[in-house]
């Protein structure tokens, strides 16, 4: 926009808004507004017709390009993968020859169809989209002439309230006179103006009507006959596909489960599908359940602080975890107390290690062989940090397995995630069977849920009576 047509908009505004909200007087010519309605309508038509025949265009030339990318791409799928791209000699016979073979005769078939449907899709472009691009243009010129027209009847309005304001001041004076004069002038030239603009429309719009039904007709007839055309040549084609690959007299369901046969249960066999991931993260792999779970008793109960001798030489009490399969030869570890165990058992001065133990984890170096030392007498701060940390009971004696009835059942008391191989993971409430366990819960049990076998804490669980 120029700075010309930039100062004549701001000038026309406050008509424009007096027009929108209808204030003041406002020129309305009946006939002009009706054929301003029919001619938007065509505007609107011709856009729409030259938008969608486009759009079929590109449609019908993209299915095929679709068609033709889609064999190639089953035909890589069908090559066997070797893992060598580079090496030549990769692709070995073993492959789907005649699924290759099968992709290769498709592509040939729709090239050939391509082709064929080349001159009937060259026809849309040239006796379709072309000729509506050009009546588009003429239409374009046409609005052009009718917002010139409009910009006229607002010119038009406001000189004619200009001049009428001022004839209708009772004391004019010399300068109103003179404003007067020149709102005369503005509003017969205004008016000079919109009538020359509004009557060539209302004159020139019914004759693009009656050419319009002449020009659009024959464009729908065209585009109608083009298509069936097309259709025709795909259904001829297609009907006749005939590439040995496929048994074109099944039913789709049938023939596709025929072909698929049992690759989903042997795909789904294997053990990379099955993957799954957590959020959560993921322990290490011996690491005690109680590690894992924060608010919630540990699995395995064991002996934390030491034991003073008769000798008044600290000695470091054994561990009272029952070891895993893989901990025979490990350090034992040192959990804290389960909470509702508050009654410390008494631990014996040289209670032996349960099952296998390193030697080093149980007897004190050389050094601490030494001569005995008198105790010093307890301080007042030390008597109250032994009263307010207590030791943690130590484990009873380990006793012999004994079977469980078939029918033993205990009940899961909190969430429990398999941490090594050969635990069972169960949720709280699940009702676990019984195969083995001990007497004591603070052991490792062993027991079955949902068909899998596997060892869990045993005060995890609840034994129902």
């Amino acid at each position: 926009m120029s700075f010309r047509g930039f100062q004549k908009s701001v000038i026309r505004a406050p008509q424009q808004f007096k027009q929108k909200f209808n204030l003041g007087e406002h020129t309305k010519d009946a006939v002009y507004i009706d054929s301003e309605r029919r001619f938007q309508e065509l505007e609107t038509e011709t856009k729409r017709l030259h938008d969608e025949s486009k759009k079929y265009f590109e449609a019908i030339n993209g299915m095929l390009q679709h068609q033709i990318e889609f064999s190639k791409a089953m035909t890589e799928i069908y090559k066997p993968i070797s893992g060598r791209m580079s090496d030549p000699d990769s692709l070995v016979p073993h492959g789907n020859i005649e699924g290759i073979a099968a992709c290769e005769e498709y592509e040939a078939v729709v090239k050939d169809l391509q082709e064929t449907l080349a001159p009937e899709l060259e026809m849309i472009e040239s006796r379709i989209i072309r000729p509506a691009n050009e009546l588009l243009d003429v239409v374009k010129v046409i609005r052009k002439t009718a917002v010139k027209r409009e910009h006229k009847k607002l010119d038009y309005d406001r000189h004619r309230a200009t001049l009428k304001k001022l004839q209708d001041k009772k004391d004019r004076s010399a300068k109103d006179e003179k404003a007067m004069w020149k709102a005369e002038n503005d509003v017969e030239q205004a008016t000079q103006e919109y009538n020359y603009f509004n009557d060539l429309l209302k004159d020139e719009l019914p004759k693009l009507f009656a050419l319009e039904r002449q020009f659009i007709q024959p464009l729908f007839q065209s585009f109608y006959y083009m298509q069936l055309n097309i259709f025709y040549t795909l259904h001829e084609k297609m009907q006749h596909c005939d590439i040995g690959y496929f048994d074109l007299t099944l039913d789709i369901e049938e023939a596709f489960h025929a072909k698929r046969g049992d690759v989903q249960e042997r795909a789904e066999a294997l053990s990379i599908v099955k993957f799954k991931t957590t959020g959560m993260k993921r322990p290490p792999k011996y690491q005690r359940p109680g590690a894992l779970e924060g608010n919630k008793p540990a699995g395995l109960l064991t002996a934390g602080s030491s034991t003073t001798t008769s000798t008044g030489t600290p000695e470091a009490a054994p561990s009272v975890t029952a070891p895993r399969p893989w901990e025979q030869q490990q350090a034992p570890a040192v959990t804290a107390p389960r909470p509702w165990e508050t009654q410390a058992e008494p631990v014996e001065a040289h209670a032996p290690p349960p099952y296998s133990v390193k030697p080093s984890t149980l007897h004190a170096t050389p050094a601490s062989y030494a001569a005995p030392v008198a105790s010093p007498k307890p301080s007042s701060l030390s008597m109250a940090a032994a009263a307010k940390a207590k030791p943690p009971p130590p484990k009873p004696k380990p006793k012999a397995l004994m079977a469980a009835p078939q029918v033993e059942t205990v009940t899961a008391l909190y969430d429990y995630s398999a941490q090594a191989e050969g635990d069972l993971s169960f949720r709280a409430g699940d009702v676990i069977e019984i195969v083995t366990r001990t007497a004591n819960e603070n052991e490792w049990w062993i027991g079955k849920l949902h068909g899998k076998q596997g060892q869990f804490p045993g005060n995890y669980v609840q034994l129902n009576s």
